[in-house]
């Protein structure tokens, strides 16, 4: 039988990553959007290209079926090359669908607070609930003053990201097992 430590190396190296991401995201405000918007440009293009590939294979097979793709490809490729001539487009699009990200995500991890009791310390469990609670206080503010969201985005990113590793650096320190044996 296996014996396990308690402490979650992979959490750990998460929340560590995290932070250092989310240092890194304070010290250089407004690169760490633009260079998510070009990675996302970027991937829509090469989406939209294999879209439009398969469809060129598969029209003269198939017929009519693949026109979808050939739509969706040409309208990726689009997109794409928007997002990478013209990165502040997708910064406005962020500041709108981040504060509903940031809500779902403290939602979802308030409705599991229940869950993380059983299976971490106490510090763990008021930690995590502080932290959403926060984190849920803060996707109100978002919504409802979308300026401030595109203002301070950057801040946002790079302060969740922090308050995200030390969360995951937390519960690696407290593993505890459940009663059939496995660890949360």
């Amino acid at each position: 039988m296996k014996r396990y430590s308690g402490f979650r190396w992979g959490q750990f190296m998460i929340g560590v990553l995290l932070v250092i991401l989310g240092i890194w995201t304070l010290g250089h405000p407004g690169m760490a959007l633009t260079g998510v918007v070009m990675i996302y440009g970027l991937l829509a293009v090469l989406t939209g290209i294999m879209d439009i590939v398969f469809y060129v294979k598969m029209e003269r097979y198939i017929g009519f079926g693949p026109m979808l793709s050939l739509i969706s490809g040409i309208l990726s490729v689009m997109a794409g090359i928007m997002l990478l001539v013209y990165p502040g487009a997708g910064s406005v699009a962020a500041a709108v669908l981040f504060p509903l990200w940031f809500l779902a995500h403290c939602i979802s991890r308030l409705a599991s607070q229940p869950r993380i009791m059983r299976y971490v310390n106490s510090l763990s469990y008021y930690l995590t609930l502080i932290l959403n609670i926060l984190g849920l206080v803060l996707a109100v503010l978002m919504l409802f003053s979308p300026v401030f969201t595109l203002i301070s985005l950057d801040a946002i990113i790079g302060c969740y990201l922090i308050l995200l590793g030390v969360d995951s650096i937390v519960l690696a320190f407290s593993g505890r097992r459940n009663d059939s044996g496995l660890r949360w």
